[in-house]
C-alpha cells in the first residue's frame, strides 16, 4: 500500500508540475518548506514525556487549537505539544500564537516522509483537525505506536459522499483511527457510515465556540478601534473573509446606506492574502479612499473622505468582528466556497448577515435561523436591503446580535470534553508500552 500511494503521489506531481513550477517561478508559492515537507525534516524533539501532535492544515485550524493548547496547559502541565501546519500563512500564525511550542510543516504523505518526521517527533497521539486522512501518515504514526485521533470531526456532506467513493481502498486507515471526536451527532454518523466503529466516535461539540470571543473590551479589539481611528459614534459594517465579488456587493451596500447613515465605516477582511492589494486598487480605481492595516494607525480623513479600512493581516480577524455592528461573512454569496466562520461575528452580538452558499455550514446556520440569531443574503442587492434594515431598526439588528451571542456562550465546553478523549488515548498508550 505505500509503495502504491507513493507512486500515485509521484505520478500526481509529474503531472502537475508545469503548473507547479508557473506558481513557484511566478509568485513563490509552494516554494516555502519545500524540503521539509518533501523529506520529512521535522523539528528532533528532545522530551521524553507524553507527546500530543496536533496536525491543523491551515490559519482556521490552527487558531481554533488555541482553547485546547490553553486547557491542557492548565490540566497536563507535563505534556508536550507540537503543532504541525501545511501552509505558509498557518505556519506564521502557528509561531506567532504559540511562540512557546514546537511548530513545523507536516511532511507530504509520501512513506518516507511520514516515517522520518514521526521518528523525530514521537507523537504519543496524533491529532488530526477536522478532517486530514492521509493514510501513509497514519500508518507511520501506528507503527511508531502512536494513537491517532480525529479531533473537532467535520465531515459534510459532499465530503462524505467523495470518501464513501473510496471506502474500499481507505477501509485499512480508516480502521487504524483510535478515535473521532466529532462536532455534531450528523458528522458523528458519517464517520460511522465510512467504516469506522461506533465505539470509536464521540461527540464532544465543536471546539470553535470555546475559542471564541465574545468581549467586545478585549485588549485586541479595544487596540484595533483606536488604531483603526475609530469613535463611539461610528456605525461599523465589517465583511470578513470575503472572496472575489464580495468585496464589490459589500462596497454598494456601503454606498448606499451611508447616505442615510453618514457615520457608516466599512470594514473589509479579505480572506486570502494574495488578494490584498487587488482589492486596495479595486477600491481606489472606485475613487475610495483606503486605510490599510499594514501601514500603521489610521491618518485623519483628508478631504472630506472616510477612509474604508481595508485588514490586509493575517491572524486578526477574529478581534476586527469585535467592532461589528452589522457582519457579513463572506464566502457565502457566490456558489463555490461553501462559506465561512459566522460564530465569531455571532460571539461578540453583532448583526450576522451571509449568503446562500454555506454548504460547509449548515447545522451552525439551521441552529442561527432556528433563533432568529442571524439573516441569510440572497444577492448583493439583499445584502444592500439588510444592511439598511439593521441600521433603520438597531434595536431590532441588537436583538438578533444578542441571541446569537447566547447561543454560542451556551455551546462552551468541548475543549475539555475533547481532552478527556486525548487523556484516554494517552493513557492505552501507555499502558499498551509497558505491558
Amino acid at each position: 500500500m505505500p509503495l502504491v500511494l507513493n507512486l500515485i503521489y509521484v505520478a500526481t506531481l509529474i503531472l502537475l508540475s508545469p503548473m507547479l513550477a508557473y506558481r513557484m517561478v511566478r509568485s513563490g508559492k509552494y516554494r516555502d518548506g519545500l524540503w521539509e515537507k518533501f523529506s520529512g525534516d521535522a523539528p528532533n524533539r528532545i522530551g521524553q514525556g507524553p507527546c500530543l501532535w496536533f496536525h491543523a492544515v491551515s490559519v482556521g485550524e490552527v487558531l481554533l487549537l488555541r482553547p485546547l493548547v490553553r486547557e491542557m496547559a492548565r490540566r497536563r502541565p507535563g505534556w508536550e505539544v507540537v503543532i504541525s501546519t501545511t501552509t505558509p500563512t498557518g505556519l506564521a500564525v502557528a509561531r506567532r500564537t504559540f511562540p512557546e511550542l514546537i511548530t513545523f510543516y507536516a511532511p507530504f504523505d509520501f512513506s518516507w516522509a511520514t516515517r522520518r518526521a514521526m521518528g523525530r517527533i514521537r507523537p504519543t497521539v496524533l491529532a488530526l483537525v477536522e478532517l486530514e486522512v492521509w493514510p501513509n501518515l497514519i500508518r507511520s504514526a501506528k507503527r511508531a505506536g502512536a494513537k491517532v485521533a480525529i479531533i473537532n470531526g467535520r465531515l459534510s456532506e459532499r465530503s462524505h459522499r467523495g470518501y464513501r467513493k473510496i471506502r474500499g481502498p481507505l477501509a485499512g486507515t480508516l480502521h487504524r483511527i483510535d478515535a473521532v471526536a466529532a462536532q455534531d451527532e450528523d458528522y458523528a454518523r458519517r464517520f460511522v457510515d465510512l467504516g469506522i466503529p461506533a465505539d470509536r466516535v464521540s461527540v464532544t461539540g465543536s471546539v470553535k465556540f470555546d475559542g471564541l470571543e465574545s468581549d467586545r473590551d478585549n485588549p485586541r479589539t479595544r487596540g484595533l478601534r483606536a488604531e483603526l481611528g475609530l469613535s463611539a459614534a461610528d456605525l461599523v459594517f465589517v465583511a470578513g473573509s470575503t472572496m472575489e465579488g464580495e468585496e464589490e456587493a459589500a462596497l454598494a451596500a456601503y454606498r448606499a446606506a451611508r447616505k442615510d447613515h453618514p457615520r457608516l465605516r466599512l470594514i473589509l477582511v479579505p480572506r486570502h492574502a494574495e488578494r490584498f492589494d487587488e482589492v486596495a486598487r479595486r477600491l481606489e480605481a472606485e475613487g475610495e479612499a483606503v486605510v490599510r492595516r499594514s501601514e500603521g494607525p489610521a491618518p485623519p480623513a483628508a478631504g472630506g473622505r472616510t477612509p474604508i479600512v481595508l485588514i490586509d493581516s493575517i491572524g486578526e480577524l477574529g478581534a476586527v468582528w469585535g467592532l461589528a455592528d452589522v457582519a457579513f461573512v463572506g464566502g457565502s454569496l457566490l456558489p463555490g466556497r461553501g462559506g465561512q466562520n459566522m460564530m465569531e461575528p455571532a460571539a461578540y452580538g453583532a448583526s450576522v448577515l451571509f449568503g446562500p452558499h454555506t454548504a460547509n455550514f449548515r447545522e451552525t446556520v439551521a441552529q442561527l435561523l432556528s433563533r432568529d440569531a442571524a439573516r441569510r443574503v440572497s444577492s448583493p442587492q439583499d445584502l444592500a436591503r439588510r444592511l439598511r434594515e439593521d441600521l433603520d431598526a438597531p434595536e431590532e439588528a441588537a436583538a438578533r446580535g444578542e441571541a446569537g451571542r447566547r447561543f454560542v456562550l451556551a455551546q462552551h465546553g468541548a475543549s475539555g470534553r475533547t481532552l478527556q478523549e486525548l487523556d484516554r488515548l494517552v493513557e492505552a498508550s501507555r499502558a499498551l508500552k509497558s505491558a
